[in-house]
């Protein structure tokens, strides 16, 4: 029950604390809104009269106009059009017009205005020596500018009348400059928030929502009615702000703060209408914020507290069950000893038979080329005897030259012979070698030379032209010696039953190092079986191999990452090694 209370008297903080946040941000929001809010109606404002005050200065500047002086002859007169209706279409004017004292209009651009304008409130106020101005709608039945009037069918309207004084100082006559209050409004309408301008009988006369146009302020209040209609409609004050709360259409806000700037310039009242809908948010974005910690924190402190009363009722179960999992743990622990012990015995002894093969691959290759090799060395031992036995001879007889030759031949001989044993030392070792830089043209070389005598023997025609570059591979250098001894076998045991005889081996440089050794044998029987252990197709018994060859070469080449696959060609088979380029700082 207590906890219960807790969390009650917790959450109600909670609350007070996010509505006084709430609160606090909604009015530093109005304040930031309202300074907005002024700026964009001084803007709108400070727009609206620099427009008009242009047709101001128009009326100002062409009653003294030299042409507008005499209107007493047909062609003053048509001068005088010609002249007001250039200015009018060059500024955008509705009309351009010279009327006399009595009120009747002498010379019109467009002649808007019916012929007498001497009711006009601007040709009153210039009649008597001032700037005139006024506003209304123009009818476009009757032609007659009223105060007043419904708007279906009527134009805007801001006139400008400036006095124009004769030579004796007194006023002869007005210029009226008529301008078209939409063609004003058309360049701002809209780009602001909703800016609304009220004369002084409560009018909406200029605004750039067209919706609010022609409504009217009764008497005595703040709110808008539009003509014969009834909106909703209620204001509050917060602190020193003023909001509407409307419901005047999709184009206005439903709230919204308001404020005023007087324009004695114009005769108006600017007026704007800004949305709190983000001032709201942002208030209620904040309190939520706020409220969101504070509950997270509570909620933090809560499961703390629960976690630590279950953590000391568990502890007391824990401590019991730890001594059985304890000799539980242990005896798995020893039994996954012993089975660690055993596994590592059993790899150990995978690779140590591993070695073996491929030691028993080497000497079974040996095996295969013993003949051949024993031939190599007899012929140059046999021609080292012959040539020391006519060195001899040459030397008693005084032949010195000659001597030195048969010496030089000992020599050359001697050479070839301790090529061959070293190639077969290297071959025949029992030792593994880092992997690294491996000239590939050295390798295979290697590998001719290996297999020579066997090749030689059996007529064997092997191709292989070196490039005129070294290539450098990641490997091996013995192991790769074994792979290539292993498939040029291969390929002379395939074609032991035909006549002709022939082994192509190339490298190929491409995006990997590709060596190729081909021949024209049978091909092969079983390409999925190739790589397989124990797999040949020789006969059962043969001294001729165990079908590891190409298993252990397989194994060799994948442990350089490389590749190696055979496939049947039109004649005979191919078999593919690809290696990896050779790259500085790659590691063994």
């Amino acid at each position: 029950m207590q906890r219960i209370w807790v969390i009650a008297g917790f959450l109600c903080a909670v609350g007070l604390l996010s509505t006084a946040i709430g609160t606090y941000g909604y009015r530093q929001a109005l304040l930031q809104l309202s300074e907005k809010a002024a700026a964009d109606l001084e803007l709108a404002s400070d727009r609206l009269t620099s427009q008009l005050q242009v047709y101001q200065e128009l009326a100002v500047l062409m009653s003294a106009h030299p042409d507008l002086m005499s209107l007493d002859d047909p062609a003053s007169i048509s001068r005088a059009q010609a002249l007001l209706l250039d200015v009018a279409d060059k500024t955008a004017a509705v009309d351009v017009l010279f009327a006399g004292r009595d009120g009747r209009v002498l010379v019109a651009a467009q002649e808007v205005l019916s012929g007498d304008v001497s009711d006009h409130p601007a040709f009153e106020r210039a009649m008597q020596g001032s700037l005139g101005s006024s506003h209304g709608v123009l009818s476009a039945a009757s032609g007659q500018n009223y105060t007043w009037v419904s708007p279906g069918g009527a134009n805007r309207i801001y006139s400008y009348a400036a006095p124009a004084f004769g030579s004796d100082g007194r006023v002869r006559g007005a210029l009226m400059v008529i301008a078209d209050v939409e063609d004003v409004e058309r360049t701002w309408r809209g780009s602001t928030e909703a800016v609304f301008f009220v004369d002084h009988a409560g009018l909406v006369f200029i605004s750039n929502r067209s919706d609010l146009l022609f409504w009217k302020r009764p008497e005595g209040q703040i709110g808008l009615i539009p003509p014969g209609e009834n909106r909703e409609f209620s204001a509050t004050q917060i602190g020193p702000y003023e909001l509407w709360h409307l419901g005047w259409g999709p184009y206005l806000p439903r709230t919204a703060l308001h404020l005023s700037r007087e324009l004695p310039v114009i005769g108006m009242t600017g007026e704007v209408l800004m949305d709190v809908g983000p001032a709201r948010r942002l208030a209620a974005l904040q309190a939520a914020a706020v409220a969101a910690i504070c509950l997270a924190f509570g909620a933090f402190l809560f499961l703390a507290t629960e976690r630590r009363r279950t953590l000391a009722d568990a502890n007391a179960v824990l401590e019991s069950r730890v001594a059985q999992r304890t000799c539980a743990l242990t005896a798995a622990n020893t039994a996954l000893r012993r089975e660690v012990a055993e596994r590592e015995e059993a790899e150990a002894a995978l690779k140590q038979a591993q070695a073996e093969l491929v030691q028993a691959g080497k000497l079974t290759a040996l095996g295969q080329m013993s003949a051949g090799i024993s031939h190599e060395l007899n012929q140059p031992l046999m021609a080292i005897r012959q040539f020391a036995d006519n060195g001899a001879a040459f030397l008693a007889s005084g032949k010195d030259g000659k001597a030195r030759e048969n010496l030089g031949r000992i020599s050359d001989m001697a050479v070839r012979m301790a090529r061959i044993i070293k190639n077969l030392r290297a071959f025949a070792r029992n030792e593994s070698e880092p992997m690294g830089k491996v000239d590939l043209v050295q390798v295979i070389n290697t590998a001719v030379e290996l297999t020579e005598a066997r090749l030689r023997s059996e007529n064997v025609d092997l191709q292989w032209t070196p490039p005129e570059t070294s290539v450098f591979a990641w490997g091996g250098e013995v192991r790769l010696v074994q792979v290539f001894v292993n498939l040029i076998n291969n390929a002379a045991d395939a074609m032991s039953d035909h006549e002709e005889r022939l082994i192509q081996v190339a490298i190929e440089q491409g995006d990997r190092l590709a060596v190729t050794v081909r021949d024209i044998g049978p091909g092969i029987e079983d390409p999925e079986k190739l790589f397989e252990p124990f797999y040949t197709t020789k006969a059962v018994g043969s001294s001729e191999g165990m079908g590891l060859g190409l298993s252990i070469s397989y194994g060799l080449v994948q442990s350089f990452g490389g590749n190696i696959r055979g496939v049947n060609a039109d004649k005979g088979a191919i078999f593919t090694v690809e290696l990896e380029y050779f790259k500085e700082g790659k590691a063994a």
